[in-house]
């Protein structure tokens, strides 16, 4: 992804780099009244994320079969769908929203997976009738609630801006994909915390509403180059709009337990452990690379680990890292995965944990520092924190069976 033109606004600060969101501004002055505008629908927000298309008659029923949900139902203005590309173990190799306009599948990643996600794809088409792109030339603004639509407004609003020296130079590509439509590629809604079709959640023995039962959130997809317009239409169509930075849109993410590939997904995750079979994998859809680990844990056995929210002790000043060790007693029981600020609930966190943790064990998460002689990470003290359940300790989803299958057999040969 190529830096944001929001990151050039007055009073835009740039994440750190390295942060998977460096792309895009961190904030715009104040995070928290900025994460209320969002709740509002008040305020936009640039995402860090990338974008790649799939064009060709084959392009749905080519990435069904590669992923972990069905998207040969797709159509122009559905909201799209959220899918999974998966190793043969069974691991999160991209995340992916998918919205398609009835000639073209577009594809978003995590900011930096663009390439990758490309190469992958392009080396998987074999004989099809599929061609591959990665679109810098794209990029996705993001909203809440009632936003989203404002945003989308906004960007229907804005003419394609052709100042751009590419599309002098004759490449109209991006102004024709914007159409009678004006600026705006797409709107994808994120389905999270909902259950989609052919989906289930891991919240069974759960005894709380969903963390996330109010978050509706999402994003349109503009060019590139009329980002800037479209944000300045979106501010002035209605009095009290601002824009948001990516400490907003991350601390109610956090509050929504929503998982990002960025920074929940290590090496080993599986979809279950991030509650992710909520929204992006189809129980039923047939041979995909990783099924076979979707179905074994579902049916045998129980994720080895599980996501959750933590509530960090408002007291103590600083914040833990991600990558910080999640103790129970001394004994190190999980990392936290994403920390905030939230303007209402004061710091709070993602955490992965050890699955057989109990839901109400009291924990201790470790705050570092970087040691300025060695370089190195040292812990400096800890801060409690409760924890609120998203995936159940009891390691079942809605559609796992009661008993594990053959298990009716397993008794008869005792008997």
């Amino acid at each position: 992804m190529l830096p944001s033109p929001l990151l050039t606004r007055p009073g835009a600060v740039a994440s750190a780099p390295d942060d998977p969101d460096e792309a895009v501004p961190a904030h715009l002055g104040d995070p928290g009244r900025e994460q209320s505008a969002l709740v509002e629908g008040r305020a936009a927000c640039a995402l860090a994320r990338d974008v790649v298309t799939v064009t060709g008659p084959d392009r749905l029923s080519w990435l069904t079969t590669l992923s972990s949900q069905v998207l040969t139902s797709l159509e122009p203005g559905d909201g799209g769908a959220e899918t999974l590309l998966l190793d043969a173990q069974g691991h999160i190799t991209h995340a992916l929203a998918a919205l398609d306009d009835g000639r073209t599948l577009w594809l978003v990643t995590e900011a930096g997976r663009g390439a990758a996600l490309a190469a992958f794809l392009d080396s998987m088409r074999f004989m099809l009738r599929v061609e591959v792109t990665e679109r810098l030339d794209v990029m996705a603004l993001g909203a809440l609630g009632e936003g989203l639509e404002a945003l989308a407004q906004a960007a229907r609003d804005t003419a394609p801006d052709a100042s751009d020296p590419q599309a002098e130079a004759g490449d109209a590509e991006p102004q024709d994909n914007a159409g009678p439509q004006g600026s705006l590629i797409g709107l994808w809604r994120d389905p999270w915390p909902g259950v989609v079709e052919g989906g289930t959640s891991y919240d069974v023995g759960a005894d709380r509403p969903h963390p996330g039962q109010g978050y509706q959130g999402g994003f349109v997809l503009v060019p590139a180059r009329s980002v800037d317009a479209v944000a300045r239409v979106f501010l002035t169509a209605e009095e009290g709009r601002r824009l948001a930075g990516a400490l907003a849109w991350e601390a109610l993410r956090i509050e929504a337990g929503r998982p990002r590939w960025a920074r929940e997904a290590d090496a080993r995750a599986i979809p279950h452990e991030l509650d992710w079979l909520r929204t992006a994998v189809h129980l039923t859809k047939g041979c995909y690379p990783g099924q076979e680990t979707i179905a074994r844990t579902l049916n045998l056995g129980r994720p080895p680990r599980r996501l959750t929210v933590l509530q960090l002790d408002g007291l103590v000043g600083d914040l833990p890292r991600p990558g910080a060790s999640v103790r129970m007693g001394e004994r190190a029981v999980g990392a936290v995965t994403s920390v905030a600020r939230h303007h209402e609930l004061g710091p709070i966190a993602l955490a992965l944990l050890r699955r057989a943790v109990p839901a109400g064990e009291q924990l201790t998460v470790e705050i570092t520092e970087v040691d300025e002689a060695t370089g190195e990470t040292v812990p400096v003290g800890r801060v409690d924190a409760a924890q609120e359940v998203l995936v159940s300790p009891e390691g079942r989803a809605q559609a796992s069976p009661s008993e594990r299958p053959g298990a009716e057999l397993r008794k008869g040969l005792r008997l």
